[in-house]
């Protein structure tokens, strides 16, 4: 069985479709599966939207990705494990290849990312640059990332001492125990944050990073792109 884990916080807008396409990818490739919200201090109708179009809601108060994560794997009964961020619409070729691979021996990945809509011009800039960075170390993006439940609890699952680049860890870990792809095939993920935040709000981001190393992903006090309040998109 595949188990989709779907991370959310204040997702009404996006989650529907998130959830309608992995349900028709999933029956596309004709493999029984589950879907799981885990609904992480929602304030507004996430766990409503999400029942209604057909997925298994586990609430918790985190506002910690990747302890969200850990708690969708938990409930999942899966052998196989797909994570989607809320706002991520996966391909039925995309998922395809992703279960190939893993009936090829690796023990997870990842796959292109796209954005929607209008993506700023530094943005485009740097956009190959990080995809082409993310292949060559094996390293998957957080919008979309797949393993076997066997990796999963051999790696220990999302580090859940980091607020950010959770994602960078585990895909590291999961190397550790076996070969990890990141796919060709694509998946289509929102582009709000780069549309709302600035190039000079990333650039003093990655400079902070840069000094502070990964004692600045171990609180979210300086991430306000993921935890802050959110901005409309433009």
């Amino acid at each position: 069985m595949i188990s989709f884990v779907v991370p959310a916080h204040d997702e009404e807008r996006l989650l529907g479709s998130t959830i309608v396409a992995l349900h028709a990818a999933a029956r596309e490739l004709g493999e029984p599966y589950e879907l799981i919200v885990v609904d992480d201090a929602s304030t507004d109708d996430t766990a409503g939207i999400a029942r209604a179009n057909g997925a298994r809601v586990v609430r918790v108060d985190f506002r910690q990705i990747g302890r969200s994560r850990n708690a969708g794997a938990q409930a999942a009964t899966g052998r196989t494990l797909v994570f989607v961020d809320a706002d991520t619409v996966v391909p039925a070729a995309t998922l395809k290849a992703s279960i190939a691979v893993l009936r090829g021996g690796a023990v997870g990945g990842g796959a292109t990312v796209d954005f929607d809509g209008h993506v700023p011009f530094w943005a485009w800039v740097m956009l190959p640059i990080v995809r082409g960075g993310l292949r060559f170390h094996r390293l998957a993006a957080g919008c979309y990332l797949f393993c076997s439940r066997a990796a999963f609890d051999a790696s220990g699952g999302f580090d859940e001492t980091l607020f950010a680049a959770e994602e960078l860890a585990f895909s590291r870990a999961l190397g550790r125990h076996g070969r990890v792809v990141i796919l060709r095939e694509r998946v289509m993920t929102s582009g709000r944050k780069l549309r709302s935040h600035s190039g000079w709000e990333v650039l003093r981001l990655c400079g902070a990073l840069a000094r502070q190393g990964t004692a600045l992903v171990r609180s979210r006090d300086r991430l306000s792109i993921w935890y802050g309040e959110r901005r409309d998109d433009v």
